[in-house]
C-alpha cells in the first residue's frame, strides 16, 4: 500500500509540473484548449464519484454545470462579485440543486434514472429563457475577458485541487460505502449502510463539482447563455467518463481530452459529416479498451508484476 501511494503521489507531482511549463511551450489558443481540458476534467471527477463509485447512472451532468455557470454569470453581471469567488458559490449552489434532485431520485434505478437526469438537461434551456430577468434570456449574460494563460492556470489549479479532494474522499469509510453500494446494494444494506444517505450524497458532491465546472464555463467563455450548455454536454460528459475508466479519478483526464480535441479532429478529417467519423473513433477505442484509459493501466500494472 505504502508504495502504490508513493506510486501515485509520484505521477500528481510529475502531472502537476508538466501542466505548470506547458503554456511555456505552446500558443496562447491552445492554453485555452487545455483550459478546456481542465474544465471538462473538474467535470468529469465529479461524474466519476457518481456513476464510477456510486453506480448510478446520470444523463444530466450539463445541466448541473449550467446551474454552476448562471450562479457565476448572475452574480458578476447582476452584482458585481469578483468572477474567482463566484466559484465556490457556483459549486455550492449546483451541490444542493443535486442533493435536491437525488432525494426523489432514490426511488428510480438504471435506465430510469438515466432518463429522469436527462429530461433535467433538456429542460434546463427552457427554464433559462423563461426567467429572463435573470439569466438574459437568449441574449445571455455578458462577463469580463481574461487571458488565455490565467484561464489555464485557473482551471488545473482546480483541477488539481479536485482531484486531491476527490482522492481524499473516496479513500474515507464514505468512498468505501459508495463502492459497496456500487457492487451490492443488499450486501451494503446488510452491513448497515443507507442507501438514500450515500446515494444522494453521490449526487451532491457531482453536482458540486459539476458547478465549478459550468463556474469555469462562464468565466472562461465570458459570456452565458442556453446554448452555452447544450444537450450534447451530458452525451460527451458521458462518452468521456467511458473512455477515462469508470472509477479512475485519474484516468478521467483521457475523457477530458477526448471531449476538447475529438470533434475538432472529426471536422479537420470529414467536414460533411463529422459526427460519423466521432462516433467511428469512438467505436474503435471502446472496442480496443472496453475498459478505457484507467483498464489500459490496470494491464501495464499486472503485466509488470511477477
Amino acid at each position: 500500500m505504502s508504495r502504490r501511494l508513493a506510486l501515485n503521489t509520484a505521477g500528481f507531482v510529475v502531472a502537476a509540473l508538466v501542466v505548470a511549463v506547458l503554456p511555456r511551450f505552446i500558443s496562447s489558443y491552445h492554453a485555452l484548449e487545455w483550459a478546456n481540458v481542465g474544465i471538462y476534467f473538474v467535470a468529469l471527477l465529479g461524474l466519476n464519484v457518481l456513476t464510477g463509485y456510486s453506480g448510478q447512472v446520470s444523463l444530466g451532468h450539463g445541466a448541473f454545470m449550467a446551474i454552476g455557470g448562471y450562479t457565476s454569470a448572475i452574480l458578476i453581471a447582476h452584482h458585481g462579485v469578483h468572477d474567482v469567488w463566484t466559484i465556490p458559490l457556483a459549486g455550492l449552489v449546483a451541490g444542493g440543486a443535486g442533493l435536491a434532485f437525488g432525494l426523489p431520485a432514490l426511488r428510480l434505478t438504471g435506465l430510469y434514472l438515466a432518463l429522469a437526469t436527462f429530461a433535467v438537461a433538456v429542460a434546463f434551456p427552457a427554464l433559462a429563457r423563461k426567467f429572463e430577468r435573470f439569466t438574459g434570456g437568449n441574449a445571455g449574460l455578458v462577463l469580463t475577458l481574461h487571458t488565455n494563460d490565467w484561464l489555464y492556470y485557473l482551471s488545473w489549479s482546480i483541477a488539481g485541487a479536485g482531484l486531491l479532494l476527490g482522492w481524499l474522499v473516496l479513500a474515507t469509510p464514505i468512498g468505501r460505502s459508495f463502492r459497496a453500494l456500487r457492487d451490492s446494494e443488499v450486501a451494503a444494506i446488510s452491513s448497515g449502510i443507507s442507501p438514500a444517505l450515500y446515494k444522494t450524497l453521490a449526487f451532491g458532491i457531482s453536482s458540486f463539482y459539476a458547478g465549478i465546472a459550468g463556474s469555469l464555463v462562464a468565466i472562461s467563455t465570458a459570456y452565458v447563455n442556453p446554448q452555452t450548455f447544450p444537450i450534447t454536454l451530458s452525451l460527451f460528459l458521458v462518452v468521456g467518463l467511458a473512455v477515462g475508466g469508470l472509477g479512475s479519478l485519474p484516468g478521467s483526464v483521457v475523457g477530458a481530452i477526448l471531449i476538447q480535441f475529438l470533434p475538432t479532429y472529426a471536422a479537420h478529417v470529414s467536414k460533411q459529416a463529422p459526427q460519423v467519423i466521432e462516433g467511428a473513433i469512438l467505436v474503435g477505442v471502446m472496442l480496443l479498451l472496453p475498459g478505457g484509459a484507467a483498464g489500459l493501466f490496470r494491464l501495464v500494472q499486472s503485466s509488470r508484476q511477477p
